[in-house]
């Protein structure tokens, strides 16, 4: 019994690859097996399920093979009933679909006329279709749109004023720094300037007579003090 269920697996198929079979002898005995196994499934399939199978099968060459449970016309004209419900139901779908666009499209190039004449009769354009009602409706709109230029125009005014008063308070604070650091550097001359003066006029009381500070040298000498000459 064991060597038979092995037999049994040893004769098992392996899985075949889907592809063309490129020997023409293969491929003919492969269509020939294949074909027969087909039609043997449909009849199988209207025998236990009573349903209507048709199958039909071209060869190579051209040759026909087909199995019809019932009669093939009645078949064919309801396939087509079928294919013409299923068909036709999808094709209403995309009419109606393409319907709806056109439709939509219709309505955004209205809406885009109707702007464009709006737009036109604020610049003073094709106005002589305009009512008062719609003449003063046009003005205050123009009005309120002005007030709003004016009020973003003086906002950026006043932001470009604060700018440039900013900038000159900045230029002002760098100039008395630049004043302060001036007047630091040029009091300690003046002040060596006027002790100059100061010690010219009192020269005589000093014993040397007319000698300047310029003519007076002094010497810094290190070590034992030694005899000058």
């Amino acid at each position: 019994m064991d060597k038979l269920i092995l037999a049994g697996r040893l004769m098992v198929r392996g899985k075949i690859e889907i592809k063309r079979i490129e020997n023409l002898t293969s491929r003919q005995v492969t269509f020939s097996k294949r074909r027969k196994g087909l039609l043997k499934k449909a009849h199988e399939l209207s025998v236990l399920c009573d349903a209507q199978v048709a199958t039909i099968v071209f060869s190579q060459k051209g040759r026909l093979y087909d199995f019809f449970s019932s009669d093939l016309q009645k078949m064919m004209e309801r396939y087509e009933v079928h294919r013409r419900e299923y068909f036709g139901a999808e094709r209403q779908q995309k009419q109606q679909f393409v319907q709806e666009l056109k439709n939509e499209m219709a309505k955004t190039l209205d809406q885009i006329e109707l702007l464009q004449l709006h737009c036109r009769k604020l610049m003073g354009q094709d106005l002589d279709s305009c009512s008062v009602e719609e003449l003063k409706e046009i003005t205050f709109k123009l009005e309120k749109s002005l007030t709003i230029v004016r009020s973003r125009k003086a906002k950026l005014n006043g932001d470009t004023i604060e700018k440039l008063k900013a900038e000159i308070s900045g230029d002002k604070e760098v100039l008395n720094e630049t004043s302060s650091l001036r007047q630091m550097f040029e009091e300690p001359t003046l002040w060596m300037h006027s002790r100059s003066l100061e010690s010219e006029k009192s020269g005589p009381s000093c014993g040397y007579g007319n000698m300047n500070i310029s003519d007076v040298k002094t010497e810094l000498s290190i070590g034992l003090p030694e005899s000058r000459e």
